[in-house]
């Protein structure tokens, strides 16, 4: 972008891009979700940057001054909800000591997910201070200060709704995934709203928020076909389609509640009936292989599909280890988490019962009445964490989507008088004054895990922030010199994925496949490049890469002498898997093939594969071959 005489040229070259994968003209801007790059060259242009800093440190500036947004977002949240700052930063504590498992900006900083989640955190923050019917602390006021504070209250709710309205479709934008994370969100709500725990206009004004950012999203992204068949869309639409439906009946009678359940069922029906018409209708590729992958992970079926193992074997995509949870109770966030959640949980269902005996809840909540499942943004936040928490205990790669809620619920709760309340009042607390001793307890209590944290963390972090780290991996430094220094401008590489994309990155030169699972044709390129690790012939070979145009093809030892991960999960297995050349599951027979792995042959250099490749460079982790255009067979 920054290269480029203008912006619209900029743009136009992106979305017509034929440098970089050969035979192949991809838009990169939606299939790569460039739109955080597009806006950071005009923000670095328009701000004149370029006199000052450099490029990348003005993008790594972006996404780290974003990551600040983040926590300051959840430092907002737990304290509209707490009432109190200290929650804030019992919050910002715990996600900075736990920075392992609540972020990856540290490690991979240009991660799609690491610009969208602040924006994601922003709307949780706008969307609770919108749900949140009382913005102002216990205690008796006059009435002009109610008369005040009504007006106060209604500007800040104006103020929380343009937030969200704002965050959510940038959010939108940023992140291919984003509507999926957002169905859970309108799931969370509906079940709030199901159970009449808040006002139903406030409800369906979110949902015409997602209406307005997946219209907007599909419009400019390029018509972005997976946006129509979403979930998301779907569920929204039926409960407009619900609401416009509902009679009119008297409330907390027999019948509204008869019709609640119907709502219920016709919404559930009515989503899916439209997800499937939407699907039969509108023509779409994106994220099918998703829907594949889930099938095969929760063992609806089986498969020897290297593209679905390969997934499958990835370490973010299997189930939490013992040491994140391990982690996670060193710090004291696991524990004091459960014991939140537990005491917000019991206390909705309390409330649910409540409102099916048919009693109505109190317009006003007092710290007196210990009844904090009655508010509904920490139903919300309930119901949301925990179908969060499911996800992230099956893939523990969404863990950075649930962790960072977890600091910000088990805070609120620490340092939330009305919690431990709603704890003295199921005790039947009679020895102390219970206000008293929850207003002592909420303050004591993060004051006790602050200084502990301080104590066993801080060095610690300190130490972390005086090591200057640096990457050495001198054999990849030497293969990018040799490829710029002595490949012509016109070749093509071959390889694994992503070391392609790490060719094309720091050399610029075009290459056959790039890491990119949301198409189905990089798909099949991915897999039939990895060929070169299998038990494949050379002519076999020399025609998968010469139908690519390649010229050149890239042989890694670590991959083909793979031996540090699972059996079964290394490349090489899983080739030999989806090629039937071992034993997958009992009964399959055994086959055998006729030729060596290829990775290996063509070290040997013999014919017949010194006819078709020729190698041209080589250090201790990489092997380079040209790929011979025009072959002579020796005698």
């Amino acid at each position: 972008m920054l290269k480029a005489p203008s912006f619209e040229r900029g743009v136009y070259e992106l979305t017509h891009n034929n440098k970089t994968v050969s035979l192949k003209t991809i838009n990169a801007v939606q299939q790569m979700s460039l739109y955080p790059e597009l806006i950071a060259s005009i923000l670095y242009q328009a701000t004149g940057s370029n006199e000052i800093i450099e490029p990348v440190y003005f993008y790594i500036g972006i996404v780290f001054g974003l990551q600040g947004i983040y926590v300051t977002a959840l430092f907002v949240t737990s304290w509209l909800m707490s009432g109190t700052w200290l929650a804030g930063m019992l919050t910002v504590a715990w996600f900075i000591i736990n920075r392992v498992d609540t972020t990856r900006v540290e490690y991979s900083i240009p991660l799609r997910e690491n610009w969208a989640l602040p924006y994601f955190a922003c709307q949780v923050a706008a969307l609770t201070g919108y749900l949140k019917s009382n913005l102002n602390s216990y205690g008796e006021i006059s009435r002009s200060q109610l008369h005040q504070n009504i007006k106060l209250r209604s500007s800040v709710q104006r103020f929380c709704y343009l937030l969200m309205s704002a965050s959510t479709y940038t959010f939108m934008m940023m992140w291919e995934y984003s509507h999926y994370l957002l169905f859970l969100q309108a799931i969370s709500l509906f079940l709030l709203d199901s159970f009449s725990l808040e006002q139903s206009d406030k409800v369906h004004e979110v949902y015409r928020i997602y209406i307005f950012s997946l219209f907007l999203g599909y419009l400019l992204q390029f018509e972005n076909s997976a946006l129509l068949v979403s979930p998301l869309l779907s569920l929204v639409v039926a409960l407009m389609l619900a609401k416009c439906l509902q009679l009119n009946v008297k409330k907390e009678t027999f019948v509204a509640k008869i019709m609640k359940v119907i709502n219920f069922y016709l919404v559930c029906t009515l989503t899916v009936t439209l997800n499937v018409i939407m699907k039969m209708f509108v023509p779409h590729k994106e994220n099918g292989h998703m829907l594949k992958f889930l099938e095969v992970k929760f063992g609806l079926n089986m498969t020897k599909n290297f593209t679905m193992n390969w997934l499958l074997c990835q370490e973010s995509l299997q189930a939490p280890s013992q040491d994140f949870f391990l982690r996670l109770t060193q710090s004291s966030l696991l524990p004091f988490y459960i014991l939140v959640l537990v005491i917000c949980f019991l206390s909705m269902i309390q409330v649910i019962f409540r409102r099916i005996s048919g009693k109505s809840l109190k317009e006003t909540i007092t710290l007196e009445d210990g009844r904090i499942g009655e508010r509904p943004e920490i139903i919300y936040h309930v119901i949301h964490t925990i179908l969060l928490g499911s996800l992230a205990m099956v893939i523990e790669g969404l863990k950075y989507l649930w962790t960072p809620y977890v600091c910000m619920l088990a805070a609120f709760g620490v340092c939330s008088p009305e919690l431990w309340m709603t704890l003295f009042k199921w005790l039947r607390l009679r020895t102390v004054h219970p206000v008293l001793l929850a207003l002592i307890l909420s303050t004591a209590v993060p004051t006790i895990i602050g200084l502990s944290l301080w104590k066993e963390f801080f060095p610690r972090l300190i130490t972390e922030l005086m090591e200057l780290q640096e990457f050495y991996d001198p054999d990849t430094v030497e293969l990018m010199t040799w490829i710029k220094r002595q490949a012509p401008v016109a070749a093509v590489f071959a390889g694994s994925p992503q070391l392609m994309a790490a060719i094309k990155l720091c050399t610029g030169w075009m290459v056959t496949s790039l890491p990119l699972y949301n198409d189905d044709d990089f798909l099949k390129r991915n897999e039939n490049i990895y060929q070169i690790y299998s038990k494949r012939s050379a002519e076999d070979i020399y025609k998968i890469l010469t139908s690519y145009k390649a010229n050149y093809l890239i042989v890694e030892d670590a991959i083909c002498n793979e031996v540090g991960t699972t059996r079964g999960c290394r490349v090489k297995d899983l080739l030999d898997i989806a090629n039937g050349h071992v034993v997958c599951e009992e009964g399959d027979k055994l086959t055998y093939s006729k030729h060596g792995r290829f990775c290996h042959e063509v070290k040997i250099n013999y014919s017949p594969y010194m006819n078709y490749f020729t190698r041209v460079y080589w250090n201790r982790s990489y092997f380079v071959y040209k790929i011979n255009t025009v072959i002579s067979f020796q005698s």
